[in-house]
């Protein structure tokens, strides 16, 4: 095991251990790394990475803390795996989302409140009116989080972040035929939030896994297509 793993298991251990709580300091370099028998140098490393892991937080001129440790926070750092994911594994995403989405949609159909559903209204009239892939994400994104945030819980709000990233959906859309995929979209959007103004549970979730399953069938189609073949006469 390299020295910076072994570092990052042992400071991991302290805070599972309750030796190191939510929010409390870490002690000063030099006794932390005399404590865990470690150099100075390796201790250094796993404190950036378990910083990048949003475990540990550094304050400028005042040391380093446990974070509070709280799944969403901690989730943000897995968003930059599904940014870069494609083919096979950016699928197997979808498929999670499939099997989140649709249910905290249903849920969100007696929760959101009128403001809410104007909202979402808007939204969609505005995803309309864009010229671009990039704008059309970014208020697909803001659309299905709306609906999601609904459900109080931003542990389901973040990993549906993370499964479905925004950088992940521009390529989706720019992969398949995008003015079509558009126009599903919309009536897809248009089935949801009908369902979500009538408080239908039921009907809601099964609109959503009907959106969902489409970017899939999008995604699968575009990794099963053959490069188009050329040949001189």
């Amino acid at each position: 095991m390299a020295l910076t793993d072994e570092a990052i298991d042992k400071i991991k251990a302290m805070i599972v251990d309750g030796e190191l709580a939510p929010g409390s300091r870490l002690p000063k370099e030099e006794l932390l790394a005399a404590q865990l028998g470690l150099s100075r140098n390796s201790l250094r490393e796993a404190v950036r990475a378990l910083t990048a892991m949003r475990i540990l937080i550094t304050r400028q001129g005042d040391g380093t803390y446990v974070s509070s440790l709280e799944p969403h926070l901690l989730l943000e750092s897995l968003s930059f795996a599904a940014d870069v994911s494609q083919g096979r594994a950016a699928l197997q995403l979808l498929q999670v989302r499939r099997l989140l989405e649709p249910q905290a949609t249903g849920l969100a159909a007696s929760l959101l409140q009128p403001e809410d559903l104007d909202e979402l209204r808007t939204i969609l009239e505005r995803s309309r009116t864009v010229a671009t892939v990039e704008e059309f994400v970014a208020h697909d994104t803001a659309f299905h989080l709306k609906i999601v945030e609904a459900v109080g819980n931003p542990v389901l709000s973040m990993l549906l972040q993370v499964v479905s990233t925004r950088t992940q959906r521009v390529r989706i859309v720019r992969g398949s035929q995008a003015s079509d995929a558009l126009n599903n979209a919309h009536a897809d959007h248009e089935q949801i939030l009908g369902a979500l103004q009538s408080r239908d549970g039921l009907l809601a979730a099964a609109a959503a896994t009907v959106h969902i399953t489409a970017v899939e069938r999008w995604l699968a189609a575009s990794l099963t297509e053959e490069p188009t073949q050329t040949t001189d006469d």
